[in-house]
């Protein structure tokens, strides 16, 4: 159950800022797919996180708790709620307060590092949708933050997968590498079926729901290691 819940997480790392990239270029956006797998991916690491931790737990003797399920679908509205209301505020302060957008960016990854302290279930879900909020009421202010943020990126990216590396037992690969494999490969076509099943209400193409499909192939790797 615990390698199930490793497994079944999607890499937001790698989806997120390919899917913003998209909708920067304009691909996709008037069918609402990067829009669709952002979210899928967000509220896809609430679930995993929590299961994870309960399956730990369940193998650590404290036994499974109802109350951790229940939080699932009240972390999302939570994180919703959180995230839209501090993108709402930061807006009007932007608007109110004159500051550099250095100064913007700074403040927004300060309260993100707070959210990600405060509660680790509902941190991706706040977060996205403090950049909606900030959008909805202001949009221009919002897209040069995400130029900011497209630089940084590029930075911390490079730090991200090093550091992810470094923890990588190469000597345990060895042992189990094609046994690993196998189950990843397993995992990745099960994910695209469900995928696929989720998409079947939907009014998108064949080619839509393959790329949908295929987007949601990175492995978290960050949760796995």
């Amino acid at each position: 159950a615990v390698m199930g819940a490793v497994l079944a997480a999607v890499s937001p790392a790698v989806v997120v800022p390919r899917m913003v990239k998209l909708m920067e270029e304009g691909y996709g956006v008037k069918e609402g797919i990067p829009q669709l797998i952002l979210a899928g991916v967000s509220v896809d690491d609430v679930y995993v996180i929590v299961l994870f931790s309960t399956f730990s737990g369940m193998m650590q003797g404290e036994g499974a708790s109802v109350i951790r399920f229940v939080n699932i679908p009240v972390s999302i509205i939570l994180g919703m709620i959180i995230g839209l209301t501090t993108g709402v505020l930061l807006a009007f302060y932007f608007q109110k307060v004159h500051i550099r957008d250095t100064a913007k960016v700074l403040i927004i990854l300060g309260i993100s590092f707070l959210l990600a302290a405060a509660e680790d279930s509902l941190i991706t879900i706040a977060i996205m949708f403090i950049g909606v909020g900030l959008q909805r009421k202001r949009e221009a202010v919002a897209k040069r933050l995400a130029v900011k943020y497209g630089k940084l990126w590029v930075a911390a990216e490079v730090f991200l997968f090093v550091l992810v590396g470094a923890t990588v037992n190469i000597g345990y690969l060895g042992r189990v590498g094609v046994r690993a494999l196998l189950m990843i490969a397993g995992a990745l076509l099960f994910r695209m079926a469900g995928v696929w099943v989720c998409l079947l209400g939907t009014g998108l193409k064949t080619g839509e729901k393959a790329f949908t499909m295929l987007a949601y192939t990175p492995k978290a790797t960050v949760q796995a290691a």
